[in-house]
């Protein structure tokens, strides 16, 4: 994946601050050196994983504090724009080169032309092996990018940036809307990097399995964790099974301060009571009386401040300890009727055409409470398929029957209005359902009392897909088919595992449009569809070896 680099390869920030314009802080006095090797910068969504990339990058400056790169750097952002209009080379940066080169082919010595070439005379040999090794083999340097499906586009990016040997590599995201072998492709890229620094945020576990450390960024700090993503929940589990002791052991000791104090006030008011009757028994003069009097608060006063202060130190110590449980929330919903007989016709497709894909007819019939993972190769047409069940586009031909109730929630999670509460655009989807109710299961999905009143705009990544999730799933009458495209896009790891539970409380029909295999396992998927020329029933180990390799094209 890249050639040997300077001993220099390093990246360091040093006391970095960052605010937005609107005053947010991100980061306060951040620290961080990261060495040669394979990185995984992992952390909720809103933690500042893509702007701290942008801020190593250079694109955003710290309000304080430093950055340092030790060597060349390059940046894959997470979203990719390129122009349609460009070709290949000039998209890969070498259009230059290879013009001088024909130019010099064709009898033109003009000096400037090896000025530009410079040392690099195999250049296209250089891009083209870049190119197969992402398996963009078959992809001509003359064509233009807009022949080119996303995922291709993404792994192009990638090519031009290995195709000038960066000492530091930062992707943000890499495998977002990437097929399954355009992923196993990113994979083998990954696991070639033997020098120079990499920085990779993902939630993808597969490729977090195979970065050598992982860096988690929470609270505006980064701790370390050795090995890969199972090394990391292994570490992460202990560390929790260690703080949940530690905070068991802090109540135990407030509670112990709490009654300690308790008794010390019992006791002084025994000692002032048995005070003032020796006083009135021995009739003292009035100056030794005020004397014990004086040193006998003084010495109930010292008691209770030891007491208070360690009953102090004490719930400090508990706060501490309550701060290193992780509090991963997770969705619990009743949605009972959503329920869809077994044997039940749900879905039916006859000879249809959508209007772009590779599907040139399909026919299919979904029964039941089924599992549906929808699968292909970028460009197939699966957001395209889906835009179809729903409604939302005309076919070319053929027909698509539903005969329950439908909700589809697509990428782009457009199902919300910004200017509405939370609450508000559910009770928008869901007419006549009491605003009790409403809030009642926003609560399961992690909106509870004022978080239901917030403005859908204002909402993180994490958040407005919950927010977009509970509309779909809470509408009114319940979907008995819900169809997701590409679902965990853009969620972090805690996000997938809410959505994960929220889809176990769902008992209709499922249709998941995905390339996250290990996420289509995990919520039960029965039936697998592989969409192509056709839509052919398969396995999910056939999907993996079919869509690992060029073949399946």
């Amino acid at each position: 994946m890249a050639t040997p680099t300077a001993p220099s390869a390093s990246l360091t920030c040093s006391a970095l601050s960052f605010q937005w314009p609107d005053g947010t802080t991100v980061f306060d006095g951040l620290s961080l050196s990261i060495g040669r090797g394979r990185t995984g910068l992992v952390g909720t969504n809103g933690a500042g994983k893509s702007t701290l990339l942008r801020l190593l990058a250079g694109q955003l400056r710290p309000s304080q504090g430093s950055v340092t790169v030790g060597g060349s750097l390059a940046h894959l952002p997470q979203n990719i724009t390129l122009d349609t209009t460009l070709r290949v080379d000039e998209a890969l940066g070498i259009a230059g080169r290879r013009n001088a080169l024909r130019a010099i082919e064709a009898g033109d010595v003009d000096e400037k032309h090896f000025e530009t070439i410079g040392d690099d005379w195999d250049v296209e040999e250089r891009a083209l092996a870049t190119l197969g090794s992402l398996g963009l083999g078959d992809v001509e340097l003359d064509r233009t990018v807009g022949q080119m499906s996303g995922g291709e586009t993404v792994l192009l990016r990638l090519a031009a940036l290995l195709l000038d040997h960066p000492d530091v590599l930062l992707l943000d995201e890499p495998t977002n809307n990437l097929d399954v072998f355009a992923r196993h492709r990113l994979y083998e890229a990954v696991d070639s990097w033997r020098s120079g620094v990499l920085v990779v945020v993902s939630h993808d576990l597969e490729l977090l399995e195979r970065v050598d450390r992982i860096a988690e960024l929470r609270s505006g700090s980064v701790n370390w964790y050795g090995g890969g993503w199972s090394a990391y929940e292994e570490a992460l589990a202990t560390e929790q099974e260690a703080a949940g002791r530690m905070l068991r052991a802090a109540e135990a000791d407030v509670r112990r301060q709490k009654r300690e104090l308790e008794e010390t006030h019992v006791k002084l008011a025994r000692r002032q009571r048995h005070g003032r009757k020796i006083e009135a028994e021995r009739r003292l003069p009035k100056i030794l009386a005020g004397a014990r009097k004086r040193s006998a608060q003084e010495s109930a006063g010292k008691l209770r401040g030891l007491q208070e202060d360690r009953l102090s130190e004490a719930r400090e110590r508990r706060e501490e300890a309550a701060d290193a449980i992780r509090n991963d929330a997770e969705i619990r919903v009743s949605l009972p009727h959503t329920a869809v007989p077994t044997g039940r016709t749900v879905l039916s497709l006859h000879e249809l055409r959508p209007r772009f894909g590779r599907l040139h007819e399909g026919d299919l019939h979904v029964h039941g409470p089924e599992r549906i993972a929808l699968v292909g190769r970028n460009g197939a047409g699966k957001t395209t398929l889906l835009r179809t069940l729903a409604g939302e586009l005309a076919p070319l031909s053929g027909e698509a029957r539903t005969f329950v109730p439908l909700r589809f929630l697509p990428q782009r999670l457009d199902v919300l209005d910004e200017e509405l509460s939370v609450a508000a655009n559910v009770a928008r989807m869901a007419p006549g359902v009491t605003d009790n109710h409403i809030r009642s299961q926003l609560a399961r999905f992690l909106f509870q009392g004022k978080r239901a009143e917030q403005p859908a705009g204002t909402l993180s990544g994490g958040e407005r897909f919950r927010a977009a999730l509970a509309a779909t799933m809470l509408a009114a009458p319940a979907p008995q088919l819900l169809m997701l495209d590409e679902p965990t896009n853009n969620l972090d790891i805690a996000s997938v595992r809410q959505l994960t539970s929220a889809l176990e409380s769902y008992e209709g029909a499922l249709l998941i449009a995905s390339h996250d295999l290990p996420f289509l396992e995990s919520v039960g998927i029965t039936r697998w569809l592989l969409l192509a020329e056709e839509l052919r029933d398969t396995t999910a180990e056939e999907v993996g070896d079919l869509l690992a390799t060029p073949e399946a094209d």
